[in-house]
């Protein structure tokens, strides 16, 4: 039978249902018969409910049930017989005015959209590499001495340096009042590393144990303290402890310390090399990656379903907050969040969603089985027991899915380099690992 699809605008359909009273009802006797025998009422034996007794309790809700699993099955069918894609779920309303014997719906739903992509040899991309240099190895072995640093007091009269641990008592006061956050005792902190804001460690460098000193603290505009950011703190400090840090030597027993299996220096830092070059690579397939994308969304024409992605929005909602749950803010769930603010970045992930998933059905660029498992050995490579990681993904279909997911978006961002004009671009170590290179 043919079905009639109504356009009413670029992807919203209309379909009419008509579905005979008579089928039913048949199958709501059929399943209020099969509730009898099962069911368990007060005054009676199970098994022995009047079918009557059981269709009015029951009668409302079972017909219910059966008008949604009939109307469910007469849309999904014309929808297949019409060769459309749904997308989302269709908003099913009861029409008046249906022939008799006969119970008619309207159905108005979305279609996915044609994804019209233009030529990619046209699109301008921008492919960053970089190396793992000897300075970003020293810089690591650093971090690797600083994290395994001793230290020893220093005598009552030697002041605070860059590098040393100190112990103070503080308190800030703003327009005569202590703010939150503005007074600690036995606090600790490395001069010289930023852990404080300068003005901070200005004022402790070269102060010795049992000194006090008076200072102002201007808290810039961006603080993340809302209640002082902008505005100017007298601070008074007292230095209680100045312990001097020793840094290990880079040795043989260093490298042993950090369970390297070649315990020489050259073996350490081969082995940080090794772990750079990793993280070079994940970074670097990102940041590419996302530049693909970018000019994938540019070249790419589409209408997009509002039903996916008002999903979409309503999914990173349901994320904020889980994330303000997560940081222990109460009454998370009732928190006003408001959906527009998302609704930008959720157009940007569906039309991507779309375009990738035209030009994998296209183009053939489905993940293989072998590039899961290289991509999955490789995420396991930096584990101390690889195996046990491999399994890990390969034990549970939605972790495989997400790594899956990885290897598809991998094989778009090849597919398109081979296309596109390729500007090469070398970037450096500390710009690719910094805050925004990843």
């Amino acid at each position: 039978m043919a079905v009639n699809v109504e356009t009413l605008d670029k992807l919203e359909r209309k379909i009419t249902l008509t579905l005979p009273v008579g089928d039913i009802q048949n199958e709501v006797d059929s399943r209020l018969k099969r509730l009898a025998r099962t069911v368990k009422m007060d005054g009676f034996r199970p098994g022995k409910v009047p079918l009557s007794v059981v269709t009015q309790r029951y009668g409302y809700s079972v017909h219910y049930e059966v008008m949604n699993d009939k109307v469910g099955q007469a849309f999904a069918q014309a929808a297949n017989e019409a060769n459309l894609r749904v997308a989302g779920q269709p908003r099913i309303t009861e029409k008046e005015g249906a022939p008799e014997g006969q119970v008619a719906f309207d159905a108005v739903f979305e279609v996915y959209p044609e994804v019209k992509i233009g030529e990619l040899e046209g699109a301008e991309i921008e492919r960053l590499s970089a190396d793992v240099t000897d300075e970003a190895i020293d810089k690591t072995v650093d971090i690797l001495r600083k994290q395994r640093r001793t230290y020893q007091l220093r005598k009552q009269d030697e002041p605070a340096q860059d590098g040393d641990r100190v112990t103070v008592d503080f308190e800030g006061k703003i327009d005569g009042e202590t703010f939150q956050g503005g007074k600690a005792d036995d606090f600790q902190f490395t001069v010289g590393e930023g852990q404080m804001l300068k003005e901070f460690e200005d004022a402790v460098r070269g102060m010795k144990v049992g000194e006090s000193k008076t200072f102002q603290l201007g808290f810039p505009a961006d603080y993340h303290g809302q209640d002082v950011a902008g505005k100017t703190a007298d601070f008074m400090v007292t230095v209680k402890k100045v312990e001097a840090s020793h840094l290990p030597e880079v040795n043989e027993a260093f490298a042993k310390s950090l369970g390297i299996a070649d315990a020489t220096v050259e073996g350490l830092r081969g082995d940080i090399r090794k772990n750079l070059e990793r993280e070079v690579k994940f970074r670097l397939m990102a940041r590419n990656k996302q530049a693909v994308m970018d000019a994938l969304v540019g070249k790419a024409e589409l209408d997009l379903p509002k039903s996916i992605v008002q999903n979409e929005v309503d999914r990173m909602v349901e994320q904020a907050r889980a994330d303000l749950k997560q940081r222990g803010v109460k009454d998370a769930d009732k928190a006003p969040i408001p959906a527009e603010v998302f609704l930008p970045q959720a157009e940007r992930r569906v039309r991507l969603g779309l375009v990738v998933a035209e030009l994998v059905r296209a183009n053939n660029l489905q993940a293989k089985p072998e590039q899961l498992k290289a991509h999955i050995t490789e995420l396991a490579a930096s584990y101390e027991r690889p195996q046990d990681v491999e399994r890990w993904y390969f034990g549970d279909n939605r972790r495989l899915a997400e790594v899956e997911a990885i290897v598809i978006e991998n094989n778009v961002t090849d597919f398109v380099l081979a296309k596109a004009k390729v500007t090469d671009k070398k970037v450096s170590f500390d710009e690719l690992m910094g805050p925004q290179g990843g």
